[in-house]
């Protein structure tokens, strides 16, 4: 009889062991299945972005003087729900060329936001084509403009590695230049081509790294029923900087540390 209470009582305790083992093998099993990863804006981000550059960075033909693509670019960023703030920190001086921005990236107060920034924003070039056309305007040639490339190509080069220099781990984006003389010579069309190559060098030399890319804009100033130009019909007006910083906008969420969080 005991003998029969014994088998009994531990078939009863092997069962009770299965459904508890059974029942907490479920419990894994669900936490497994519920344990997902957050989505992107669980945990909006703070951004420092840094602009430095000419006249498209500075803001010149925007009649609200709030610089230019920057206050269209931080709201479209801060609309994305992703994205806490962005701090931007402005850099831009009208009439900058590469040489010039070269020697302003010794500046400590330059140095000291590049090193804390997620992204480098620069506008450069533009001044170094209208540096030729003015020194040779009397006998202009394509040939100039693509000799004076080379010494544009390694400037630029010069400037990416300084940038990294400071901080290895911050997004680049090079904005190309445009031809902004489409409404006065819209014949004159060495000017596209020479504006296209200028692009490509730029192109070129920003594919050579890694955390870079080039923001092409030429082809928003073109074939445009409105006006894109400020009434020095150099500078864009702003429209022309909401479209620019729109271009940028699209390109923030191809690459870089804002990949996944613009898409």
């Amino acid at each position: 009889m005991i003998r029969k209470y014994i088998i009994v009582i531990s078939c009863i305790l092997f069962l009770t062991g299965c459904s508890v083992h059974s029942s907490k093998q479920g419990i894994n099993n669900i936490n497994r299945e519920e344990k997902q990863m957050p989505p992107d804006d669980f945990m909006p981000l703070s951004i420092k972005v840094v602009s430095i550059g000419d006249s498209l960075t500075q803001g010149i033909g925007d009649v609200e003087e709030k610089g230019g693509y920057i206050p269209y670019l931080k709201n479209k960023l801060e609309n994305n729900r992703s994205i806490k703030e962005a701090e931007f920190s402005n850099f831009g001086v009208k009439g900058n060329r590469t040489d010039q921005l070269m020697k302003r990236l010794g500046q400590e107060k330059i140095k000291n936001s590049i090193r804390e920034a997620d992204i480098v924003i620069i506008t450069i070039g533009g001044n170094d084509v209208m540096k030729v056309f003015r020194e040779n305007i009397m006998g202009l040639h394509v040939r100039m403009f693509l000799d004076a490339e080379k010494g544009y190509s390694q400037r630029l080069t010069d400037i990416i590695d300084t940038i990294i220099s400071y901080n290895n781990d911050t997004d680049i984006f090079l904005v190309g230049i445009y031809n902004p003389f489409m409404r006065w010579f819209s014949d004159l069309k060495e000017m596209d081509v020479i504006v296209n190559s200028w692009n490509d060098s730029s192109s070129s030399v920003i594919s050579k790294y890694n955390q870079t890319s080039f923001v092409p804009v030429d082809d928003i100033f073109r074939n445009q029923v409105e006006s894109l130009l400020y009434t020095d019909y150099f500078h864009p007006n702003n429209e022309g900087y909401k479209l620019i910083a729109d271009r940028i906008y699209e390109y923030l969420g191809k690459k870089g540390k804002l990949e996944k969080q613009l898409k």
